[in-house]
């Protein structure tokens, strides 16, 4: 068995979701669950089909997001794994109806940070056993870093 870690290679300023569903309905399922959760969403989604024809089932509503999620979706190439690229949106606006859609299994990561997943082959076919999502801590937050956070989080409008 090989195990190696894919870089996903994305548009500056854009957020990634990796996940894994179990059925070609879930690149139709995804698409309407984020167009309605963002109205006006920039994004690409690729599926990587796991059975019949075995191809990368693609769409969005910005090109270089979808040839980003469907480049992604090749280097990874593992079955059924789906990756959305989002533009003008961030996770956790669009996480939620994502993981409510009923092919989703799982999902790896939601992030705006470098990514690399770390997929495992046996011959056979591939499969995503886990991501390193950006860089290791450098150390513990104290009171001026929690006061940050606490103010960013306000600043951008998540908590009052």
């Amino acid at each position: 068995m090989e195990i190696k870690a894919v870089e996903i290679m994305k548009p500056a300023d854009s957020n990634v979701i990796v996940g894994q569903a179990h059925f070609i309905k879930t690149v139709e399922d995804l698409y309407e669950a984020i167009v309605q959760a963002v109205p006006g969403v920039k994004f690409g989604l690729a599926f990587c089909e796991a059975s019949g024809p075995c191809l990368i089932r693609h769409t969005g509503t910005e090109r270089e997001l979808e040839d980003a999620a469907v480049a992604a979706a090749r280097e990874i190439g593992a079955g059924h794994v789906f990756v959305v690229i989002l533009g003008n949106a961030f996770p956790i606006n669009v996480l939620n109806q994502i993981k409510s859609v009923s092919e989703v299994c799982t999902v790896f990561c939601a992030t705006a940070n470098a990514v690399r997943v770390l997929v495992a082959a046996d011959g056979d076919g591939r499969g995503v056993i886990g991501v390193i999502d950006g860089a290791s801590p450098r150390g513990v937050e104290g009171s001026a870093e929690q006061a940050e956070r606490r103010a960013m989080l306000r600043r951008f409008g998540y908590k009052q």
